[in-house]
């Protein structure tokens, strides 16, 4: 089992930056694929962003350039880097780890989720 905790979320003017910080425990994420995903208050959850258990990194073409993920898995911890940020990005970001090295872009290919951070972005 592991348990996934985020934070950094908050509030940040058009333009301006965060980082996202997650958590894990019980287990090492050595060996898992990891990811981020958000949902905006009415919609989906949607696909930020992934990083296998390696060098391998996909991310959605609205964040692309934008965002970068970033895994330590001596810390085991996942990063996600937001730049420039806009209005749209305004959302609930959770990570997620799936127990294979790969990554993947569908929220059902993950097993473990955490609860969530808001980010708010504001014109």
């Amino acid at each position: 089992q592991v348990q996934l905790v985020e934070s950094g979320g908050g509030l940040v003017q058009t333009g301006g930056s965060l980082r996202l910080s997650c958590a894990a425990s019980g287990r090492t994420i050595r060996g898992y694929g990891v990811a981020w995903f958000r949902q905006a208050p009415g919609e989906e959850r949607m696909f930020v962003a992934a990083h296998s258990d390696g060098i391998i990194t996909y991310y959605s073409d609205s964040v692309k350039g934008r965002f970068t993920i970033s895994r330590d898995n001596a810390k085991n911890t996942i990063g996600l880097q937001m730049n420039s940020l806009k209005t749209e990005d305004t959302a609930v970001y959770s990570c997620a780890a799936r127990p294979w090295t790969s990554a993947a872009r569908l929220h059902d290919d993950y097993d473990y989720w955490g609860q969530g951070t808001q980010v708010t972005v504001s014109s």
